[in-house]
Parts: structure tokens; sequence; C-alpha cells
């Protein structure tokens, strides 16, 4: 789809930017979930990303040649020695012996009752730094990982279905075996699997049936299991299998990143994660004879500029969906560069603000061209399709940085665990949004109407999260002062408890002055946050801030999925039939004045806003627009 530029009083623009092409490859790795629900994936909280290298030519295309992916970080806590006395280690479980010392594993241990920690044992990927050295001639290192393999697969017969562990890694240990079977032939200096090893190339054989037979579709998932299939075909020269893959990839492609950039996984982690899973289909194809095509070059560079636009002014991507903090990689040669490396390398990109039709607004104040790339404003806003795949009940939400920190934050991703944390976690009452206590939907919000001008942007969103509840929400940003505006107003059939939620970094302390204002700041600080609950349409009732609340739960940041932290939530209620909430979130320094005060012109709220030192004014009309007057 051609991308057209954003226009005043318009329906969702498109994102512009210039991107070249890039052929690299980066690392990534997947997590999922210990039940029979849908399968789900997220970056490793170890992965360290490499950027891409510089575009080069295409390659011709190369003759049955599959290189070992790498593992993802998941090889780093397992050196050689304690994968000889079968100790395995993944995450914050302390190593674990899970064997007898020969290479026979308890395959159902599950210590903390992790599914990612159970998942990534049956993935094999554990055995990474064992395969290496067997491939460089250890022979005592390739005689136990290839026991350990062997054991994996006379415990865990074809089919392993049943077991969702053995299920949902089944295409990285199908990468694994590969890899281990190229360590064999270099390892052993052989053109030709020796027989004893003739069970390597069945069991490769039974992943490529299981594959066949059990594809996720186009997400992360059936990408992973595409280029495993592809893997086994290229490896034992099975162009059935190439085939079969390979029209499996050029399919999904088509549906899981858009015209406009947007992946279909809901999640800024899993954007970045996919723009690196397809640069490595284009690899991977082309290395083993294939060709593949045009359609997958071009999605990942609509993708690139998409990433570029989200990330914020810290040099992270904001945390929408399952996401942990990811910094964004500045791959060379994209756009990613200048939007990874803060503006230090790279060409800067000439569009602002981002409107996509998946469901993301990215904006910002600038890219560093009047003030360091650190002290622009930066925020987000979710709307569009129904929740799915890596999504979270997130629409409405915003995040926002300014004057080089975060100023509000989303809840983040708490994992895979089924418990009470993942559910807040993925809840509305994680996220930015106002609240209304029995809505249980997930629903599709509209961007119903956007205006952007040079010093101000506007955006109105609408939806349906419950049965008679209505929601809209008007977002009005302004630049000197940079401000967020936030207008909410609900209607519900019968009485309901709205609260607006502001969820602000760890770091902060909470001070509440009356009804309408308080001031968030760390001990130290240069910054401050003012909150500002204005009256409009309805009184104003007393501010709640709540950290660290354990039943029910609310106020907490996860920054990884092993990391959570007290963090403080400020909240606006209203009960009744309806609610008007206007909220003004101010970043300023740590000793200015911030103050407000308002008047009638007609039918419209008049909100002259001070903030150290620098009048702007707001014009709130009757129904929810709001402009920057002054």
């Amino acid at each position: 789809m051609p991308a057209r530029h954003l226009r005043t009083n318009s329906t969702p623009a498109r994102l512009a930017v210039a991107l070249l092409g890039t052929a690299g490859v980066l690392a990534a790795a997947l997590i999922v979930p210990w039940s029979g629900s849908t399968p789900e994936a997220a970056p490793d909280p170890t992965l360290e990303h490499t950027a891409e290298p510089p575009t080069a030519p295409p390659a011709p295309a190369g003759t049955n040649t599959y290189t070992c992916p790498a593992y993802s970080g998941i090889d780093r806590p397992n050196p050689v020695a304690n994968l000889q006395q079968d100790t395995y280690a993944w995450g914050t479980t302390p190593p674990t012996k899970i064997g007898d010392g020969t290479g026979n594993i308890n395959w159902r241990v599950n210590p903390d009752n992790n599914p990612s920690w159970y998942m990534w044992l049956h993935s094999l990927r554990w055995l990474g730094q064992g395969i290496n050295a067997g491939a460089k001639g250890d022979r005592a290192a390739l005689q136990r990982v290839s026991a350990i393999a062997r054991d994996w697969v006379d415990d865990n017969p074809y089919s392993w279905k049943s077991d969702v562990g053995a299920y949902e890694s089944t295409m990285h240990r199908t990468n694994v075996l590969i890899c281990l079977r190229q360590a064999v032939l270099s390892g052993l200096h052989v053109g030709r699997l020796p027989l004893t090893y003739a069970w390597l190339d069945k069991t490769l054989l039974d992943h490529a049936q299981f594959l066949q037979t059990n594809w996720s579709g186009d997400w992360n998932h059936g990408t992973d299991e595409s280029l495993a299939l592809f893997g086994i075909g290229c490896t034992l020269g099975r162009a059935d299998l190439k085939q079969l893959a390979t029209s499996r990839l050029t399919s999904a492609i088509k549906t899981s990143i858009d015209t406009q950039g947007t992946t279909n996984e809901q999640s800024t982690a899993y954007a970045q994660f996919n723009y690196a899973l397809w640069g490595r289909a284009i690899d991977v194809l082309r290395k083993c004879g294939a060709d593949p095509g045009t359609t997958i070059m071009a999605r990942r560079r609509e993708l690139a500029k998409w990433l570029a636009l989200a990330t914020n002014s810290l040099g992270n991507l904001p945390q929408l969906g399952d996401s942990e903090v990811v910094r964004t990689v500045p791959v060379t040669g994209t756009v990613l560069e200048y939007a990874g490396t803060l503006g230090k390398q790279g060409i800067r990109p000439t569009q602002r603000i981002g409107i996509f039709d998946g469901g993301y607004v990215f904006g910002r104040t600038g890219w560093g061209e009047t003030r360091a790339f650190t002290q622009e404003s930066t925020y987000s806003i979710r709307f569009g399709p129904a929740q799915k795949l890596h999504g979270h009940n997130d629409h409405t939400s915003v995040t926002y940085t300014s004057r080089g920190r975060d100023i509000l934050i989303d809840g983040g991703h708490a994992g895979y665990k089924m418990d009470a944390w993942r559910s807040w976690a993925k809840g509305q009452f994680a996220h930015n949004v106002m609240a209304v206590q029995s809505a249980k939907g997930h629903p599709e919000t509209k961007l119903v109407r956007s205006a952007i001008k040079p010093t101000s942007e506007f955006y109105e969103l609408r939806d349906s999260p419950g049965t008679g509840i209505d929601r809209t929400r008007g977002v009005l940003m302004l630049k000197d002062p940079d401000v967020m505006v936030v207008l909410d107003r609900g209607t519900s059939e019968a009485d309901e408890n709205y609260s607006t939620l502001w969820h602000l970094p760890a770091d902060q302390k909470v001070v509440v002055n009356g009804s309408d204002s308080a001031v968030a700041r760390a001990a130290g600080d240069a910054v401050k946050t003012t909150l500002l609950q204005i009256p409009f349409q309805q009184e104003t009732t007393p501010i709640e801030v709540v950290s660290g609340q354990q039943d029910p739960v609310q106020g907490w940041h996860y920054q990884t999925i092993d990391r959570r932290l007290a963090s403080p939530v400020v909240k606006f209620n209203r009960a009744g039939r309806s609610a008007s909430i206007l909220s003004a979130i101010v970043p300023s320094r740590s000793n200015a004045v911030v103050s407000y005060t308002t008047s009638r012109q007609g039918s419209q709220l008049v909100v002259n806003l001070k903030v150290d030192g620098l009048t702007t004014v707001i014009g709130v009309a009757e129904d929810g627009t709001m402009r920057r007057i002054k």
C-alpha cells in the first residue's frame, strides 16, 4: 500500500520514511507457555542482539547449505563442564542436576513449575557450547551432547504432542539437531553421517513430519517452524520439504507484516523479533537455492520504518504487548541506525508522527534537530483490532517519555505462567487507560479523528469495552511546553466504577496536593511530573495512589519477566453511569512552578496552563475536541 503523508482532520494516515534494505540476520529466541492454550512467544531476556551488516548485493543462491543458527543465549549459562554433569540452567532458577551423570535425563523435571524453563529444556538449545566444542574436535563434549540428544529421542517417541514443552520447542530442537549433525561431520572429519548416528536422521524426519502436520500459521511460531522444516529439507536433500516450507513463508509474510510495516503480534518486542526472523528467512532460502522473492524484503523495509518511529527518546521500544524493556537495534544502513544510536549515527528520519492502521500512533517532538535526542518527548497510543497473540488489553493506552526519562510507563510483561501476575499485566489495569471495573471485553478500538499541527497533535479514540459501556479518549500532545492532555469520557447502562490510571516509573515518589494535583519525582532527580485532574463536566474526586499492591494486583512494573518492581499508579476515579475525566501530564524541571486556571468561552472550557513561566492555552469543546489556542 503506498504511503501517504499525515493530513489534518483525516482518517489514519500512513507512515512514510526512507529505508535502505538489509540482508543480515539478528539472533532471537522464543518463550512459550505451560498449558494447552494458544502458543505464545517472546524474545529471551538474556538475548544479545547483533546489528546487521551493511546491505550487500544479493548473493548467488547456494546449494544444500543450511547455516546452524545461534542458540539465542540459552547456551551461555551451560558450559561444557556442566553438561558433563547433566546440569541445566535457565533464567533465575539455579543450575539444576537433571540426569544421572551419563546423559540419562529426567525430561519431566520442572523445579519451579516454570513453563519457559521447561520448554527450553526440551529445546536442547542449552547444549550449544557442547555442540560447538564437539564441532572443533572435542570428542568428549560431542559424545555427551549426542548422548543427551539421543536420550531425548528415546524418552520422547513420536508424536510428542501430548507434552506441551516438547511440542512447543519442536522448531528450536530441530535446529539444534541439525547443528549437532553438522558438528558430528566436522568434529569427526567425515563426509557422511556414521551409521552410529543413523538415529539423528531418523528423528529429523520425525520432526519434519511433525512440522508438516502441526503448522502454527501466519505468525512467528509458524515462521520459525517453516524455517526449521526448510532446514531439514536442505540438510537431507528433500526438495518436497523445501517447497512446502517456502510456500508457507511466501504466504505468511503477507499476514505477519502488513503493507505499513505493522506485525500481527501486537507487541513491540515481537515486531523487532520478526524483523530479525524474516531477515534469517531471506538468508536461509538464498543459501539453499531458493528464491525469497521481493515481498519479504519489502515488508521488512516497512517494518524498519515502524520500529524507528516506535523508538522512544531513551532508545527503547515502548513496552506494548508481551514486551520487556528492549533497546532498538541500530541496524547499519537503515533508519534504525539513527534511532538505535540516539541520533549519533545514520541518516535522520524526516517524519516525526506515524499513524498505523494496525493500531499504533507513534509521535515525537523531534529527532534532535534543536535539542538533544534524549531531551525530545515521545509517545505511543494504542488502538486497532481486538486483542490476539501477544497483545494486551491496552487499547487507548499511552506511554510517554520527556526530559531524558520515562514519564508514563506500561505495566510490562510478566512472562507466561498463567497466574494473577500475568492476568494483571495483560489486563486493562496494567495500562494507562480509563479502566471500567466490570469491563471484560478486548474490543476493537477506532481512531475516529486526528489533527496534526506543528506544535500540537490531537487524536480521538472510541470503543466499547463491555456490554452497554462506551468509552472515548481524546489525546492532545503539546510541544514547548511538552505536555500530554487527556480527556476520558464514558457512559454505561448501569452504575460503574471508572478509573483513569497513570502508571509511573518505580523510582517515583508521589505527593498528592488536594483533589486536582499530584507530583511525582525520584529522589535527587532534576525532573518531576505533575499530574493534574482538571474539572470538566463533573466534579473531581480525591486522587488515589497505589503501589506494590497484591490483592488485587496493582502498582507494579515488569522491566523483564524476572524483574518486578513496585511502581506507583495515580488514579482519577468516578462512579455512576457516566464519567468525564480531564487529565494533564506535565514533565518539568523539579523546581518549576506548574499551575492552571480555567474559564468559559461559550460552551468551551479554556485551560490556561502555566509551566515554568511559560503559559499555553487549551480549548476543550463540549464534544470533546481539544485544541491548542496559544
